[in-house]
């Protein structure tokens, strides 16, 4: 599915100016990463810059193109990008084909600010009373994912693909896939049985699924 295909050009227009303005109050209100004394940051061993050390491209791709068979997220980070080493700001690009799902994970280094570019999405986040905060967002809306408590992300549309644009206020946001911390760790399985008060069996068969 081409993305131009659901939004005008004006609309498309208007829309990244929101995410422009929305990343630049994420990089002034909630960065975590530490201040840096200089103009910007440079990779050990690099003296000299040009504006293609600032520049990203690897997003090109997204224009004109098609959604991916899985959900996918296309990372902008200080190690894809690194003119935002000391910037505390990143991007991801969110892509959900029909019925696809961005399972539980947290960041643990910033909170995320989500756009929906086009379609819609199911999303939600449980704080640390175990409450859960679920919303239904529609294109054009936004939704703000609290810094390294767990949510996630759905396609429950069953005739159309949806598209996200988070920005992170860190550099490097990180990503922690809940499931594979637990079950796809080194964790020994008496111990996830006894945490989850089931069997090894049981804890046997979602290591099995996860890695298969």
């Amino acid at each position: 599915m081409i993305i131009t295909q659901n939004l005008s050009m004006a609309s498309i227009k208007t829309l990244l100016c929101i995410t422009l303005i929305s990343l630049t109050m994420v990089q002034l209100t909630i960065s975590t990463d530490p201040d840096i004394l200089t103009d910007y940051v440079l990779p050990p061993n690099t003296t000299i810059t040009d504006p293609n050390y600032f520049t990203f491209t690897g997003l090109r791709p997204l224009v004109n193109g098609t959604y991916p068979a899985t959900f996918t997220a296309i990372k902008v980070t200080q190690n894809e990008f690194p003119g935002l080493m000391g910037q505390s700001v990143s991007y991801a690009v969110l892509e959900f084909p029909i019925g696809s799902l961005n399972p539980l994970h947290i960041h643990p280094r910033a909170t995320e600010l989500l756009f929906v570019i086009a379609g819609s999405l199911q999303v939600g986040f449980v704080d640390t009373s175990n409450k859960l905060f679920t919303q239904k967002l529609e294109t054009g809306d936004m939704f703000v994912f609290p810094k390294g408590l767990v949510h996630f992300q759905y396609n429950s549309n069953s005739t159309e693909p949806a598209m996200a644009v988070s920005s992170f206020g860190s550099a490097n946001a990180g990503t922690q896939s809940i499931a594979n911390s637990v079950f796809n760790s080194t964790i020994y399985e008496g111990i996830l049985a006894e945490s989850f008060n089931t069997s090894a069996d049981i804890v046997e068969k979602i290591e099995s699924g996860l890695k298969g």
